[in-house]
C-alpha cells in the first residue's frame, strides 16, 4: 500500500511539472530564459580618458534656492585637467550643462592620443581645456615634415607641433593651444567642502620632449561652489635654464537658447590685435581701438553678437573701479543667466574672443599671452604677455567664473 501510493505522488507531481511546463512555454517564458542564460554578464566600462579616472566635483542645490547654481563640474587629470562638463541649476531650465561637449563616453573615444589628437586637439574642440606653456597661437617656419614648425626665442629655436587645426580652419600653419592638452597627472588630491569641493592635480612634463627651453612643473587648483568656481595655475620652473611661459584656458560656453545674435557679450575696456588676414589669421603687430565700432562690447549692459564673427584678442585690459581684476560677461537673455569671468592675476594681459556665427557656443579665453607672442610683427616695447620664469621661480594665473541671474537688480548675484 505504501508503494502504491508514493508511486502515485510521484505521478502527480511528474503530472503537475509537465503541466506548469506547457503553460510556461506557451507563455515564452522558457525561451526568454534561454536567451537571458545565453547572454554574457554585462561588465561595468569605467571610462578614463587619458588612462587616468575622472574627477566629478558635486553639490547639492540650495533648499528653496531661486537663482541659478553651480552643481558639478566633472574634471580629466589624464588630459591636462580639462574641464569637459559644468552642470548648473537654472530656474528656467532646470539642470543644463553649461559646456559644449560630448558625453563622458564619447569624449574618452575621440580623445585617443594618436591621428588627428596625436598633440591633443580633441581637447580643444570639447569642454574647457586648460592651454600651457602657451596660449592660443604661435607662428614660426615649417618644417620639412609638414608637422611641425620652428620659433625663436631669445635666439633659442625649438620646434612645435602644427597638427593642430585651429578657428581659422587651417592645418599645419600654426601651433595652437600649448603642449599640456593630452598630459596625464603626476598626482591628483580631492577635498569635499561644506558647498562643493576641490581637487588639485599637478603636471610634470618636463621640457615637453624637448619642445621647450627648460623644465617645468605645473599644478592646477579647481574649487567649485554654489555661484563661483575658481581656478588656480601654478608653472614653476624646475629646470636649469630660462623658460618663457604663457597660461590660458579654452571654454567653450553653450548657447542654450539655440540663438547666437541674442547673447550678450561684455568686456573690459582695452584695445583689439587687427587681424591682418583671415584666412590665415595673421597679426598685423597693430592694437586698435575699439570704442565705436563693431568691436566695441565694453557697455556696462554689453553688446549683442549678432551676426558678428569673432576670433580676436582683446589686450591692454582695464579693471572696473568695484572690481577684482579685467571682467568679462557673457549673458543669455532668453535663458535668464549669466557667466561673470574675473582676472585674478596680473599677469593676464589678454582675452580671446571666439564666437564662430554658425557655432553652438561661444569662448572667452583669460590667458597671459598675446596670439603669437613670439612674432616679428610686434614692436619690441610691446608686453606681448609671455611671463620669464628663471630656474626656480614661479608664475600664477588665476581666474573666478560665476554665475548670476538676470533678473536680479543689476545682474548681481
Amino acid at each position: 500500500m505504501r508503494s502504491g501510493m508514493l508511486t502515485i505522488i510521484v505521478l502527480a507531481l511528474l503530472l503537475a511539472g509537465l503541466a506548469f511546463g506547457w503553460h510556461e512555454h506557451q507563455l515564452g517564458h522558457f525561451g526568454r530564459l534561454k536567451k537571458e542564460l545565453a547572454q554574457k554578464p554585462k561588465v561595468d566600462v569605467v571610462v578614463r580618458p587619458g588612462g587616468q579616472d575622472v574627477l566629478k566635483l558635486e553639490r547639492s542645490p540650495l533648499v528653496g534656492g531661486s537663482g541659478p547654481e553651480f552643481l558639478s563640474a566633472t574634471l580629466l587629470p589624464g588630459r591636462g585637467m580639462n574641464i569637459l562638463q559644468i552642470t548648473a541649476y537654472l530656474p528656467q531650465k532646470g539642470e543644463v550643462n553649461l559646456l559644449a561637449s560630448p558625453t563622458l563616453e564619447e569624449a574618452a573615444q575621440r580623445m585617443t592620443g594618436s591621428g588627428d589628437d596625436a598633440s591633443g586637439a580633441q581637447s580643444l574642440a570639447m569642454g574647457a581645456a586648460i592651454e600651457a606653456p602657451w596660449a592660443g597661437r604661435i607662428s614660426g617656419v615649417a618644417t620639412a615634415d609638414g608637422q611641425n614648425l620652428t620659433t625663436v626665442w631669445r635666439g633659442m629655436h625649438f620646434t612645435l607641433p602644427t597638427g593642430v587645426k585651429d578657428s581659422y580652419g587651417l592645418d599645419n600653419t600654426m601651433a595652437t593651444g600649448g603642449l599640456l592638452l593630452q598630459q596625464p597627472s603626476y598626482s591628483v588630491n580631492t577635498n569635499v567642502m561644506p558647498d562643493g569641493g576641490e581637487a588639485q592635480a599637478t603636471f610634470r612634463p618636463g621640457s615637453f620632449e624637448d619642445r621647450w627651453p627648460s623644465q617645468t612643473e605645473f599644478t592646477t587648483a579647481i574649487v567649485l561652489s554654489g555661484r563661483a568656481i575658481e581656478m588656480k595655475i601654478t608653472a614653476r620652473n624646475t629646470g636649469n635654464a630660462p623658460e618663457p611661459v604663457g597660461i590660458g584656458w579654452h571654454p567653450r560656453f553653450a548657447i542654450l537658447s539655440g540663438h547666437r545674435g541674442q547673447m550678450v557679450l561684455r568686456l573690459p575696456q582695452g584695445m583689439r590685435a587687427e587681424v591682418k588676414d583671415r584666412r590665415t589669421g595673421e597679426l598685423s603687430g597693430k592694437l586698435l581701438p575699439v570704442t565705436g565700432t563693431e568691436y566695441d562690447f565694453t557697455d556696462q549692459n554689453g553688446a549683442r553678437l549678432g551676426g558678428l564673427h569673432l576670433d580676436d584678442t582683446f589686450v591692454h585690459l582695464k579693471q572696473g573701479l568695484m572690481e577684482d581684476g579685467a571682467v568679462a560677461e557673457l549673458r543669455d537673455p532668453e535663458s535668464g543667466y549669466g557667466l561673470r569671468i574675473t582676472a585674478l592675476s596680473p599677469t593676464i594681459k589678454a582675452m580671446r574672443v571666439y564666437a564662430p556665427p554658425d557655432g553652438s557656443f561661444i569662448s572667452i579665453d583669460p590667458q597671459f599671452n598675446y596670439d603669437d607672442p613670439f612674432g616679428r610683427e610686434w614692436e619690441r616695447v610691446e608686453d606681448t604677455g609671455i611671463v620669464v620664469l628663471q630656474p626656480g621661480e614661479s608664475t600664477q594665473w588665476k581666474v573666478r567664473l560665476e554665475i548670476f541671474s538676470l533678473t536680479s537688480p543689476a545682474g548681481h548675484l
